[in-house]
């Protein structure tokens, strides 16, 4: 029996195996200098990080588990395991390890993030008592065959009914205008048709920090739609490309409730569309949407998003 050992991870040996892992399993491109600067980001929520390797000391896989920053009794984690040693013991290793680590800290809930198509590993978490939270299914669209000239009438519809259409960029970007793009933000993630109740930042400095203040972040890529009557931001579509991404992810859109019906989603996402296009000089752009919100889903059907993988969260709750 082959036989595994679980040591610490080690910052100079072993980020950069860490990163290529993650941009496999995750689907979306890092490198070991990101991941260094993710950790040292969150290291004081870090409960456990550790590695699987062999007798050559060869590493097959790792554990990483991060206290929520709103909760300290939820537990956000990965298991990874390379390919080639999977089904070999090492990730039932590591997961008793998380379990262990999260009873000593009395953690009342752990939840991982799973592809979709990766069935042995929902199935590996089922197995331990995890049940799905939520399913997030993937989009994509080609912009090479959109006609974005077909919304042109939408646009300027609304533009005559007082809705002007801006860029945080052109705003300024200023602190007045993030504070804002803030509470837009939060209000219409705690609005959606399928709500998960949960905050997305502990206050604007959070967000200014966590957003405003990212390498991510594109002022010309947040995208709004302001009701000059009563200077009411009434509707927003945030985009960007990641470092070392072939393609635009569309991040976040959204409706005040006081506007819903009015096809400002729509029009601010064409505008978010047109950035990537023309500015960010992509050729597809990506988003993730909850698979129960089919009015959200309607909008992608009729731009023409065609189903990509997405992620599975599971989650499972101690007394």
């Amino acid at each position: 029996m082959k036989t595994i050992n679980l040591r610490p991870a080690n910052l100079d040996r072993d980020f950069g195996e860490l990163a290529t892992l993650f941009s496999q399993e995750q689907d979306e491109p890092t490198n070991e200098h990101s991941l260094l600067v993710d950790y040292k980001e969150h290291k004081d929520r870090i409960i456990r990080l550790k590695i699987a390797e062999d007798e050559q000391g060869n590493l097959m896989g790792f554990n990483w588990a991060v206290r929520s920053r709103f909760d300290p009794k939820q537990i956000y984690f990965y298991i990874i395991v390379k390919p080639e040693f999977r089904k070999q013991g090492a990730g039932r290793l590591l997961y008793d390890d998380l379990e262990m680590i999260a009873k000593k800290y009395k953690v009342s809930n752990l939840q991982v993030t799973i592809r979709d198509t990766n069935p042995e590993s929902e199935a590996f978490a089922e197995k331990r008592g995890f049940m799905e939270k939520s399913h997030y299914i993937g989009l994509a669209l080609k912009l090479e065959s959109f006609d974005m000239q077909a919304y042109d009438d939408l646009i300027a519809k609304l533009k005559g009914e007082g809705f002007h259409f801006t860029s945080m960029e052109t705003l300024g970007n200023t602190e007045e205008c993030q504070r804002k793009l803030y509470q837009l933000n939060d209000t219409t993630s705690m609005e959606k048709t399928v709500s998960e109740n949960e905050h997305s930042w502990l206050s604007f400095e959070d967000f200014k920090l966590k957003v405003c203040q990212s390498d991510w972040y594109l002022p010309g890529g947040q995208m709004i739609a302001i009701d000059v009557t009563t200077n009411t931001w009434a509707a927003m579509s945030a985009i960007t490309r990641y470092k070392g991404s072939e393609h635009a992810n569309n991040l976040h859109t959204g409706v005040d409730r006081h506007y819903f019906g009015r096809k400002l989603a729509l029009a601010t996402l064409i505008l978010a569309l047109r950035y990537a296009r023309d500015v960010l000089k992509v050729k597809r752009v990506h988003t993730e949407e909850n698979g129960l919100n089919l009015p959200t889903f309607a909008i992608y059907r009729e731009l023409g998003y065609k189903r990509i993988p997405g992620n599975i969260t599971m989650e499972k709750t101690f007394a």
